[in-house]
């Protein structure tokens, strides 16, 4: 009866979880950057014989560009401050490695980073592997092979 587990743990899928934190990280510098032209407003007149309709729904174009700029905006704030939420509850060198490896505007590789740490390259992923699993529970981004 001793050895009999009363319950089973599910288990993490690694490269999912991996490439869901990747995901997460990558999402956050593209989030710094500007809204693509694509969002901006069209100034083309159109013309219709429809007559309007005097409700609360938007019908222009550029009224609809505008609320979903505006959606779009705040979605990638809230996304911003949840990486950040993240990050913030790693150790110094674990924020330190993240943040010179994905959240700073300067695009570091795996190898610059290990060597201006002076850490061996395999401490550095091993590290690194641990970052993205914590990452992954802060964020609540884990994968698992069977879904619980």
């Amino acid at each position: 009866m001793l050895g009999k587990q009363l319950f089973m743990l599910p288990e993490i899928d690694r490269e999912k979880t991996k490439a869901a934190v990747e995901t997460a990280l990558e999402n956050y510098r593209f989030f710094l950057l500007a809204i693509p032209e694509s969002n901006l407003p069209k100034l083309t007149a159109s013309y219709s014989l429809v007559p309007p309709a005097f409700s609360n729904q938007f019908h222009s174009s550029t009224e609809q560009t505008v609320i979903n700029r505006v959606d779009q905006e705040i979605a990638q704030k809230k996304h911003i401050e949840w990486v950040l939420m993240g990050v913030n509850r790693l150790n110094k060198v674990e924020r330190e490695i993240i943040y010179k490896r994905y959240l700073n505007d300067d695009e570091m590789y795996d190898y610059e980073l290990y060597n201006e740490l002076g850490m061996s390259e395999r401490r550095y992923y091993r590290i690194k592997a641990r970052i993205f699993y914590k990452l992954a529970f802060a964020l609540k981004i884990e994968q698992y092979k069977h879904p619980l």
